[in-house]
């Protein structure tokens, strides 16, 4: 025995296929009322006629309809008029997600670290020919600082202010009025995107300092987001474990190894921490396991409302790491 239900109606019914007993909610149904019921059975709760029914026949099995188990019956399925106030309540209920999508702090930070990789990859593109061009020109100018010389060219009022700019002799050969104002438009428009770019990893800075604190006060807030990012969301992260955590960002050197029986990764993502990228080869996979470790505690602090850590905390993990250097100061001896 069965109890069949929807979001309108429900029924018992019996092996054959018999409705027992039938409940159509009565009265006027508005939109309103159509969104709770929906999310009610989204939820997989039970309708108030179905929780009636339930106490009539308390041996029969709740189905919602659809279900694969339920035999053919006369189910009250719903109207015409009532499949039309469902559509819209359907659509109602589509937009709270929508917007509930928004509030996910785990959505955000991945389209600000995959938007902010996008645009660092055009940027430094766009950089990396405007002083190529411009080299051609200037060819015995050292650019130390590269966005000194983007703005440089970029407010420059001739060729030949540049140069004075530059501290360079004039060329000899210079762009032509049209090729001058396109590379001029170049720059500036490097400038832009480097100002763009600035701006979204400050937001990144920002939503990241607020949703992972501990994580970012022990690496950074960028590294915590791109950690967030591949973990799928701060859930997750606390709940991988350290090892996982240590070579997020490798996988395709995991599964090659997987494969291939080549030597297993020892660090992901978190080799861009000066922890493990400024000690000696031979030390970072045992930096890189301890911090994983720091990281996934951190990360269930943050996710599970534990006090988040402070700079004495992190002032720790930075002895530990010193420690292991002073310990590690020679590469170990290979075995012959």
């Amino acid at each position: 025995m069965w109890l069949w239900y929807d979001w309108q109606a429900a029924a018992v019914v019996n092996e054959e296929g018999h409705l027992l007993d039938v409940l159509v909610c009565g009265g006027h149904l508005t939109e309103h009322a159509a969104v709770e019921r929906l999310r009610t059975v989204a939820r997989g709760e039970l309708i108030p006629e179905a929780l009636t029914l339930l106490e009539r026949f308390p041996d029969a099995t709740p189905r919602v309809h659809g279900d694969a188990d339920l035999p053919d019956a006369a189910y009250p399925l719903p109207s015409s008029e009532a499949m039309t106030l469902a559509d819209r309540a359907a659509l109602r209920l589509a937009v709270e997600g929508v917007q509930q999508a928004a509030s996910d702090p785990d959505r955000r930070l991945e389209h600000l670290v995959r938007g902010g990789d996008e645009l660092r990859a055009s940027h430094l593109t766009m950089e990396a020919r405007l002083v190529e061009w411009a080299g051609l020109f200037y060819p015995l100018v050292r650019v130390t600082d590269r966005r000194a010389f983007v703005r440089a060219v970029a407010n420059a009022e001739s060729p030949a202010a540049l140069a004075v700019d530059l501290e360079a002799d004039v060329p000899e050969i210079l762009p032509d009025e049209g090729e001058w104002r396109s590379l001029q438009e170049w720059a500036a428009d490097t400038d832009r995107a480097q100002g763009r770019l600035d701006r979204l990893e400050h937001a990144l800075r920002t939503l990241t300092l607020s949703h992972l604190p501990s994580v970012s006060a022990l690496v950074g807030p960028l590294l915590a987001a791109r950690l967030c990012v591949e973990a799928h969301g701060r859930q997750r992260l606390a709940r991988l474990p350290s090892g996982t955590v240590q070579v997020l960002g490798a996988e395709k050197a995991f599964f090659q190894h997987l494969k291939t029986g080549s030597s297993p990764p020892k660090h992901g993502h978190i080799f861009m921490h000066p922890w493990i990228s400024r000690s000696p080869r031979w030390v970072r996979g045992k930096i890189a396991r301890m911090l994983a470790g720091k990281i996934s505690i951190a990360a269930r602090l943050d996710a599970f409302g534990g006090e988040p850590w402070s700079e004495d905390d992190v002032a720790k993990v930075d002895a530990q790491v010193e420690a292991l250097r002073a310990a590690n100061q020679q590469p170990p001896s290979r075995r012959r």
